[in-house]
């Protein structure tokens, strides 16, 4: 062994030292936002501060510069006065997940919120998610059963599709989640209740833990009293919690409630940091931000497992034309539309069919399967398109051969669309059902 071989192992052995990150103290602050001392910490770190009541605040970085690292605060009520204490708690890469979390609350940090202690959690998982090939991701081949007739016949859903559920208030969509969370056919179900109120919070908690379901089931929930930073990591916790058990070759269902609320979030962030207010006041960063989650689901690039995922949101006023609902309408898998006008007609769950899709539904489905869905959709448009002259005594049989298979098997298609919150269908059962309804069975 020569001189350079044995310089080269010497140095292999050195033990190098461990990079110490030091503290810093408030120079002065600006609403949540502190600004300290610089000290080595990249964007996401979580750092304690002391106010001036001895009590530890945690606090986020941002962004930083040579003069100042700037945090936002992520809890209310602190006593934050220049000269008070910042240090670095950890770099909040990695969370911890593993099977304890199953049936389980917890909130943006992995702490329990059901009062039950939670056992060591060994594995960890990066917080904002690894990068996939996307070439090497698996194609959607199977459907998943979400247990509501609606959706399995007419919107058939695939195992690793992506797809929103755009709706206005108080017409059915926590019900519909419900229904979804507990009578899929996934292994795991990862609910994300971002910026609820906490009444919602506790109420589908309490309606999600009531039965056998729960042992797959895990919740995040960050209430809309949390600061927006803790809203936006919740997002991605959530995220990651799914994207470990899609590594461990599990079919998860991610449903994301709501995703407008994750953009106010960011929104919030943005313009407390000076960015240009665009469209109806979203900085650039919300645009980015929403594809960047969206495309963390999907199929897995090396295994069987899946993340299929549903994001609510919310069309303020009931107007599908919102900056949120446009772009995330433009990378989703399909949209499913919550309608009010069969919200009032006491039609449940009130899914609007002619304006949803699936988009991957012809390639998991048979040719009779499509067929009797086209028909579906045609009665269900003529009928609806013509409400109103029909109400007024207007048509005349005979006019329109659509409109007149339309109004005869009207209750029928009335009677399919609805369903109570405690009644499952699968999927074999809800498309034997659309094809008996157009005398398709063979």
């Amino acid at each position: 062994m020569n001189f350079e071989t044995k310089l080269i192992d010497n140095i292999s052995q050195i033990k190098r030292p461990k990079l110490i990150f030091s503290s810093g103290r408030v120079n002065h602050f600006d609403g949540n936002i502190i600004y300290c001392d610089p000290f080595p910490a990249p964007i996401g770190s979580l750092c304690i501060v002391k106010d001036q009541m001895g009590k530890e605040v945690l606090a986020e970085v941002i962004r930083f510069n040579e003069k100042h690292n700037m945090l936002a605060i992520l809890e209310h009520s602190s006593h934050i006065v220049s000269g008070c204490e910042v240090s670095l708690q950890n770099d909040g890469r990695y969370i911890e997940v593993d099977n304890t979390l199953l049936g389980r609350v917890t909130d943006a940090f992995g702490k329990p919120l059901d009062e039950k202690p939670l056992s060591k959690i060994k594995n960890k998982w990066p917080l904002m998610g690894k990068v996939m090939n996307p070439l090497k991701r698996s194609l959607i081949k199977k459907p998943l059963d979400v247990g509501v007739r609606i959706i399995n016949a007419l919107l058939t859903v695939g195992q690793g599709q992506r797809l929103g559920i755009i709706a206005g208030s108080g017409v059915g969509k926590s019900v519909l989640l419900g229904m979804m969370s507990k009578y899929t056919e996934a292994d795991v179900v990862v609910i994300a209740l971002i910026g609820e109120r906490a009444r919602e919070v506790g109420t589908m908690v309490n309606e999600l833990f009531r039965d056998d379901s729960a042992k797959k089931i895990t919740v995040v929930a960050v209430p809309a009293d949390r600061s927006p930073l803790m809203r936006i990591r919740g997002a991605n916790r959530a995220t990651a919690i799914a994207e470990y058990f899609r590594d461990q070759g599990k079919n998860v269902l991610l449903i994301m409630d709501s995703l407008t609320r994750i953009a106010h979030a960011k929104r919030e962030i943005g313009l407390s940091l000076g960015e240009a207010a665009t469209s109806k006041g979203y900085p650039p960063s919300v645009i980015s931000m929403i594809p960047n989650l969206i495309e963390r689901t999907g199929t897995s690039d090396q295994g069987d497992g899946s993340i299929t995922s549903f994001y609510t949101i919310l069309a303020d006023g009931d107007d599908n034309n919102d900056p949120v609902v446009d772009t995330a309408r433009a990378i989703l898998d399909g949209h499913i539309v919550l309608s009010r006008l069969n919200a009032q007609m006491g039609i449940y769950p009130a899914i609007d069919i002619p304006n949803s899709i699936s988009r991957v539904m012809n390639d998991l489905i048979a040719d009779d399967h499509s067929n009797a869905s086209k028909l579906f959709r045609k009665h269900v448009s003529a009928y609806i398109e013509n409400k109103d002259l029909l109400l007024m005594g207007g048509y005349t049989s005979g006019q329109d051969k659509d409109l007149d298979d339309a109004i005869a098997i009207w209750p029928k298609l009335i009677d399919f669309i609805s369903q109570s919150s405690s009644e499952k269908a699968n999927f074999e059962s809800s498309r034997m059902a659309l094809l008996k309804l157009y005398e398709q069975v063979r």
